[in-house]
């Protein structure tokens, strides 16, 4: 059961264009990283924010069109589920009804103080997946 949709406004601005006139392929991980962190952010508890940070482990990415300056963008993630100190998250990239990127990555949880993983625990599914509970 995947979490509902968290969706996170974009902004282009002019140093993400690349020699082409369009978005630089590498800022859209980027972005993926970003709505990651703030899907985290908004979601898990203060002390869990505080006490823990995140690493990206692995992006598989598909591009379907380029992004512009001066685009309304948004991303919009997915939490697929968590498994020990791993999160694997289903992120798409949109302009309007264009898609124009989709990401799956994986990311390991770690503990703030000592950069060791941590086990995200069970009681954290009643934040990102309310209706399963």
């Amino acid at each position: 059961m995947s979490s509902e949709t968290f969706s996170f406004p974009i902004r282009v601005l002019p140093e993400d264009i690349d020699f082409m006139g369009h978005v630089n392929n590498a800022r859209y991980l980027n972005w993926v990283q970003d709505a990651v962190l703030a899907h985290w952010n908004r979601l898990a508890p203060a002390e869990e924010v505080a006490s823990k940070a995140w690493v990206a482990l692995k992006h598989e990415i598909t591009y379907r069109k380029p992004a512009f300056l001066e685009d309304d963008v948004i991303a919009q993630t997915v939490l697929e589920h968590f498994k020990g100190a791993r999160a694997f998250y289903t992120t798409v990239i949109r302009r309007g009804e264009d898609v124009l990127a989709e990401v799956k990555s994986s990311w390991c949880c770690i503990d703030a103080k000592t950069l060791r993983p941590a086990r995200i625990g069970e009681e954290m599914r009643e934040f990102f997946f309310p209706k399963a509970n």
